[in-house]
């Protein structure tokens, strides 16, 4: 028996794929949530082997939701058409369905999820590497989604002062404090707009708008010295990098 959950805020699209799924008695329902909130907190009660999931939700979206998931379990896709969400599903996902979807376009996606279930592959690789092609979308980089205990935080980008590389972590700081992230410093550099982040250091990006004044510090090394008062190693490519973004 295979466990899911059903994540969608339109009742209706949570009725269909209910309906639907009479027919496959080897997939049980956990529950149905109709926010990324919900759907966090079942999966971690749950521990679901497939989820359908919509990526358009209010608070937090579906991608955002799948990178607080520490192991997410295999996922289709239920959502409208969005040019970077489906070259993230074309490429890594179990599956897609587009609204409004009919039954036969249903069964196949249950059927390709049913040939597949068995394989050693796990999960997390595909998500993580879907999650990093949906970056790509400008709606994912607006804002970053952390979660601090069993609260979710969500900080919208013009809030952060600067990111520092923690382990297998980046630490996101902000006025009100830092929140760790469990991505790498190249996905946010890759990801944060240029014209306001600058990586300044391999462990270090700050944001532009932060930097106060930049001081000599040892050899071929500089200080960014933030509003907040933080000091912040510049490397001597970073520099470059600085002296090219402040036209200095």
């Amino acid at each position: 028996m295979k466990r899911c959950l059903v994540i969608d805020d339109e009742p209706l699209a949570r009725m269909v794929v209910l309906e639907y799924l009479r027919d496959f008695p080897q997939i049980q329902v956990m529950q149905e949530c109709n926010d990324g909130f919900e759907g966090l907190k079942a999966i971690q009660t749950h521990q679901p082997d497939l989820i359908f999931l919509d990526v358009q939700m209010p608070k937090i979206n579906g991608f955002e939701m799948l990178e607080l998931v520490e192991n997410p379990p295999a996922v289709i896709f239920t959502t409208a058409f969005d040019e970077y969400a489906i070259k993230a599903f074309e490429a890594h996902a179990v599956d897609y369905l587009l609204k409004p979807f009919n039954k036969d376009r249903f069964n196949k996606a249950i059927e390709k999820y049913l040939a597949t279930a068995s394989d050693t592959a796990p999960a997390k690789k595909h998500t993580e590497e879907l999650l990093e092609t949906a970056s790509n979308s400008p709606a994912q980089n607006e804002r970053i989604v952390v979660k601090t205990g069993t609260k979710v935080k969500i900080i919208p980008v013009q809030d952060v002062l600067y990111l520092a590389a923690d382990d297998d972590y980046v630490s996101v700081y902000t006025a009100e404090g830092s929140y760790l992230k469990n991505k790498t410093m190249n996905f946010f550099e890759q990801t944060l707009d240029p014209k306001y982040f600058v990586r300044v250091h391999r462990s270090y990006i700050v944001a532009i708008q932060q930097i106060t004044r930049i001081d000599p510090y040892e050899k071929d090394a500089h200080l960014a010295i933030l509003k907040s008062g933080a000091k912040i190693p510049v490397s001597k490519t970073g520099y470059v990098k600085l002296k090219q973004v402040l036209g200095i």
